[in-house]
């Protein structure tokens, strides 16, 4: 993974197989695919976004990425060698030196290994340069594939969070993982 800062395009993140990168008002249309998916978002802690809406949360997205300090590090997933939205990436502050993972990648890119690199990418980031000490990720009960990726990162298994989140209009548990600074490693998973 390799990290630098770019004055006209903010801060970019290359892990193997991805770039993590600012969001642009440009990538609308792309992240649809994500957030506008019902394929994607039952997995989710929210409903499919319609382009309005979707709209909205890019532009804030963009607006908190000028903040300073940050309170979060939302960054579009692309292909190391196309530069076009398939997912995102999100670490969010949750206390002290503790942040919230978060990650989506549009359906039709599944199974390509891009969630494991963009989340390991992040991560490193996150204990690297952000100075994290905590790192959880909230997955849903039945998502297997993310499970399956929180186990090979590292993550450890703390509990469920019981009724966690209202998607589909139904109350949904989370299982909580946690990844500590001691126990990061940047595993060499594809």
């Amino acid at each position: 993974m390799t990290t630098n800062l770019q004055p006209s395009h903010g801060l970019v993140i290359s892990g193997r197989r991805v770039r993590l990168r600012e969001f642009r008002p440009s990538d609308l249309d792309d992240s649809m695919a994500v957030v506008g998916d019902d394929r994607v978002t039952r997995w989710l802690s929210f409903d499919s976004l319609t382009v309005e809406q979707q709209e909205q949360r890019l532009n804030d997205a963009i607006t908190r990425a000028h903040h300073s300090p940050r309170t979060e590090y939302y960054l579009a997933v692309t292909p190391q060698d196309k530069d076009r939205l398939i997912g995102f990436v999100r670490l969010g502050f949750s206390g002290v030196r503790a942040a919230k993972l978060g990650y989506a990648i549009a359906f039709d890119h599944w199974g390509h290994g891009y969630a494991t690199d963009a989340a390991r990418s992040m991560i490193g980031y996150g204990f690297h340069s952000l100075g994290l000490h905590r790192i959880t990720a909230a997955i849903g009960p039945d998502n297997a594939a993310s499970i399956a990726l929180a186990d090979r990162l590292g993550f450890t298994h703390e509990g469920r969070l019981r009724d966690h989140v209202h998607t589909n209009g139904m109350w949904r548990h989370s299982e909580l993982y946690s990844l500590l600074e001691n126990e990061w490693h940047s595993p060499g998973v594809t």
